[in-house]
């Protein structure tokens, strides 16, 4: 246990022990927020964006940042074919449930979004803002190409030096805004120590489930499950060199939500670090007027039908960092 956070273990509800960080435990006068990080990253990415908003004065708040299974301290699932976004959704509501959490603010880097969207079709009611950290309702095929491409060849380093080398030459054309310290901070979210050295924290059959990808093909559009979320107050963040989500996506995520606010995070590619420049302020900023707002919840029963329709076909999913 740590002096800023406590780890949280609970089950699935299958039965796999899972695991988040809780930061700022006893602050309740605030929305929580929830962080879901990327395919293969885990809840040490939110470190310092926790610690931010836990801790500001004005409106601390209590931070659950999720392992994923397969992720972090999370349990590895021997059926890879559970790890996707509806499963995964799953399980972050059985986190929530343990933890008595009825209704949050949610942030969620790239696979993240996509849960997020998820939830938006099982459970409207538990988001109540949301922060899209490059993700959209169009995923770019070419951008999931190097994804995969880059999993598929993951550096092995045996030093911490060597990872950060490793990181920032496969990286460092997408990312010319970030810090000697930035790339350090991350070699530490995505590796961990073992007696071989250094291994990336998470199953390595998740890259297997990127295998079947066709991505000659249109990959599906999640504008559906996007426009159902139109009720609750959105913070979309792009790198303005993510090759994942366009700036013609982004465009029209203005256009198709009434009360979205956009950010570009220049010199950063897919997915931009929350913890650097001046993201931490201006999420802290967003969810504050989010909250004062009260998020214009609108969700007639209607809309809840339609949602839960919606969940039938929803997502049809790749499978993203």
């Amino acid at each position: 246990m740590s002096s800023s956070f406590s780890d949280f273990f609970y089950a699935s509800p299958d039965g796999l022990q899972l695991h988040a960080r809780i930061y700022g435990e006893a602050n309740s006068e605030h929305w929580p927020v929830v962080c879901l990080p990327g395919l293969t990253r885990n809840c040490r990415d939110f470190h310092e964006l926790a610690l931010h908003l836990s801790r500001r004065a004005e409106s601390p708040r209590k931070i659950i940042a999720f392992d994923y299974r397969g992720r972090g301290q999370s349990a590895y699932d021997p059926d890879i074919s559970h790890y996707n976004v509806g499963v995964e959704a799953g399980d972050i509501l059985a986190g929530l449930a343990a933890l008595g959490i009825e209704e949050a603010a949610f942030i969620g880097t790239s696979r993240g979004g996509l849960i997020i969207h998820v939830l938006g079709a099982m459970r409207p009611a538990v988001l109540r803002a949301i922060v899209l950290n490059d993700i959209g309702p169009v995923v770019e095929a070419g951008g999931l190409d190097h994804i995969r491409s880059y999993l598929e060849s993951v550096p092995k380093p045996k030093t911490h030096a060597e990872a950060v080398g490793a990181q920032r030459g496969a990286h460092g054309s997408d990312f010319p805004a970030l810090t000697e310290a930035d790339w350090e901070r991350m070699v530490s979210a995505l590796y961990r120590e073992t007696d071989e050295g250094l291994v990336p924290d998470f199953d390595p059959k998740l890259v297997d489930t990127l295998a079947g990808l066709d991505l000659t093909q249109k990959l599906p559009d999640l504008w559906q499950q996007f426009e159902a979320l139109a009720a609750i107050p959105l913070l979309a963040i792009r790198g303005a060199n993510s090759k994942l989500l366009s700036t013609e996506t982004l465009e029209q995520m203005r256009t198709r939500h009434p009360c979205v606010e956009t950010i570009t995070a220049e010199g950063q590619g897919h997915a931009p670090f929350l913890d650097t420049g001046g993201l931490p302020g201006a999420i802290a900023a967003f969810l504050d007027g989010a909250e004062r707002f009260g998020s214009k919840r609108i969700f007639a029963k209607e809309a809840d039908i339609h949602n839960r329709r919606l969940l039938a076909k929803a997502c049809p999913e790749p499978d993203l960092r």
